[in-house]
């Protein structure tokens, strides 16, 4: 099938105009694909529930009966032990649940000490 001639300009004007579209969209509008925004959902979700969780591991070291003890030896270690040490420690549990997120951990660890220089 031949085209006429008076619609290849207009044909081939749409096809780059769409193509221009979808590359200025995805690149600099914003646009991102199902499952893109899947993940950025699931990210921002788990990070809402680090945040309105880890105030109860913050409680849970400071009622244990050697919290000034244990907070000695948090602050003692290296940053990226801390978390282990939280974990360790059994703070980070929440009820129900018998497993620690990492995530959770280390929000409860940097919540307890406080930033670091």
């Amino acid at each position: 099938m031949e085209m006429p001639t008076q619609v290849a300009p207009a044909f081939w004007g749409a096809v780059g105009g769409a193509a221009a579209v979808a590359f200025i969209g995805f690149s600099y509008g914003g646009w991102v694909t199902a499952n893109t925004a899947e993940t950025l959902a699931a990210q921002r979700a788990t990070k809402a529930v680090v945040t309105s969780l880890a105030p109860i591991c913050v409680e849970n070291f400071k009622r244990s009966k050697d919290a000034t003890t244990q907070l000695v030896e948090l602050k003692k270690a290296k940053s990226w032990e801390q978390a282990a040490f939280i974990t360790k420690g059994g703070w980070a549990v929440m009820p129900g649940t018998a497993t620690v997120d990492d995530a959770m951990a280390t929000t409860c660890a940097e919540m307890i000490v406080g930033p670091q220089t």
